[in-house]
């Protein structure tokens, strides 16, 4: 494919960086393992996305949080999100908070953040936008958009930028890196795509190529209607057709922007990794090949698509089976261009001997805590940052809570008590998971299970092995322990 030459002009020869990489990192919305070509999903098409699969380094086990903001939080600090208040979506970070940004920034990077941000306000007051984590620029969204989004660039008020959403991302990466190459400096990109997250929308070219779907599926589910950004029941069939057309829309894009690469003569000596950022929705889950969806902790939940393209670094493909995280993103991140790791609890590990074929079994665990919340709010705490300064303003479609904008909350945490400790857990120590659920009345419902025999999670095996369920709650109570000390602040004195 021939670029435009207005892209292709953007471009300017590599100077003073040759050996440091270009680096983008993409993220989708609701997308889990299971939707994608290569994965084996039945009706999906994402053609680039194969393509990458099949000529890079593909994750087999790839784990985000089950949901969105958390996710996030821990793509940017390489640390759980409960070590900074980030409990769920609307929640977000905290100022004092190191990013992988701020690590590219002091190895002579130019960032970008381009698109759904959901751990603050994108405004220029709020502390925690994108440049407040460390990006020299950023066009953005509080929450996630559709078509013709709303977004702020650099903090300003919201424009309407005519176009499908992911085009638009791609493109606005395109002449960020031109804005990089000017400067002389290597590119640090972040594309957090809108799509597919509901509500759902497709151009008519995409649309077409799932005309077959609403005949499959024809139960009800719940998605926000278009119109009014209220809840509405639709045959799953339309649904899916719609969401399958955003994620081929997306996948084109990613192909729009390797094709500059080519273009350009960079695409050897970029990193460019794919990603996304929970299970599937609800609304769109097909039941399996893993157990649940969206929000649990199973791994239906937390497992995700992800592969990344480096020719100069990975010249033969590749697939892994080590278990790797969102939040190995950042000590990763900081080995390829020569930066210390912060001073600070990291949950995240390197993922250099991955790359280089010297490490097989991860070395520590992976925990997925959804913290409980409840008591949280039965209180009065103090805000961390200004209320103020965490309301939302770019608009979207879907209506909650009388807004049809997002606002945000981080708070002061008022001392570690026993009910800290509570909320749906995970932990993961080799091919061995512990799940514990707590339940209304009586002990916690506890799992465990053999992620190598039993992919759907379908066998407790936890009173068959107790000395392996006694020795990982210990474990993980540990852990918890050092997350609770985070999240009262001790990690920034």
């Amino acid at each position: 494919m021939k670029l435009p030459a207005l892209l292709l002009s953007l471009a300017v020869p590599l100077t003073s960086f040759a050996t440091l990489p270009d680096i983008i990192l993409m993220m989708s919305d609701d997308q889990g393992w299971e939707e994608t070509g290569y994965n084996g999903h039945p009706h999906v098409k994402t053609p680039v996305l194969d393509e990458m699969a099949a000529n890079g380094l593909n994750f087999e086990r790839f784990y985000a949080y089950p949901t969105c903001s958390p996710t996030r939080a821990k793509f940017l600090t390489g640390r759980d999100p409960n070590r900074m208040g980030v409990f769920g979506f609307g929640w977000s970070l905290r100022p004092e908070e190191i990013s992988i940004a701020h690590i590219a920034a002091e190895a002579g990077y130019y960032s970008a953040h381009l698109g759904k941000w959901h751990v603050g306000a994108v405004k220029a007051e709020s502390p925690v936008n994108p440049g407040g984590m460390g990006f020299d620029e950023w066009l953005s969204h509080d929450n996630f958009f559709e078509m013709d989004p709303p977004l702020s660039r650099n903090g300003g008020p919201p424009e309407i930028i005519k176009g499908e959403g992911s085009e638009i991302m791609i493109a606005e990466a395109i002449e960020a890196i031109g804005r990089a190459r000017a400067a002389g400096k290597p590119a640090f990109i972040v594309i957090w795509f809108g799509s597919p997250h509901e509500p759902y929308s497709g151009l008519p070219e995409d649309l077409a190529l799932y005309d077959h779907i609403p005949a499959k599926y024809d139960q009800m589910v719940n998605v926000t209607c278009n119109d009014t950004g209220k809840r509405i029941s639709r045959p799953q069939g339309e649904v899916l057709r719609e969401r399958y057309a955003e994620i081929t829309a997306m996948d084109r894009a990613i192909g729009t922007l390797r094709d500059y690469l080519v273009e350009t003569g960079t695409r050897d000596n970029t990193l460019l990794l794919f990603c996304g950022d929970n299970g599937t929705s609800g609304d769109a889950a097909l039941g399996g090949p893993f157990r649940e969806a969206k929000g649990s902790v199973y791994e239906g939940g937390i497992l995700v698509p992800c592969v990344i393209e480096w020719p100069a670094r990975f010249p033969e493909p590749r697939t892994t089976s080590v278990r790797a995280t969102v939040g190995d993103l950042l000590p990763t991140i900081a080995t390829i261009v020569g930066q210390p790791l912060p001073d600070r609890p990291l949950d995240g590990i390197d993922l250099n001997p991955v790359f280089d074929g010297e490490l097989t079994v991860r070395p520590t665990p992976i925990a997925t805590w959804v913290f409980d919340r409840s008591h949280i709010r039965r209180q009065d705490l103090e805000p961390y940052i200004d209320p103020e300064l965490q309301r939302g303003t770019t608009p979207l479609v879907k209506l909650m809570g009388g807004r049809f904008t997002r606002n945000f909350n981080n708070v002061h945490h008022p001392g570690i008590t026993e009910e800290d400790y509570g909320g749906r857990k995970s932990f993961i120590v080799g091919d061995h998971k512990l799940v514990i659920h707590p339940q209304d009345e009586g002990d916690d419902l506890i799992e465990l299970f053999n992620l190598k025999d039993d992919l759907g999670e379908t066998t407790n095996l936890a009173t068959q092995k107790p000395e392996m369920v006694e020795e990982l709650s210990a474990s993980l109570r540990t852990w918890q322990e050092s997350v609770l000390h985070s999240l009262m602040g001790n990690d920034y004195r």
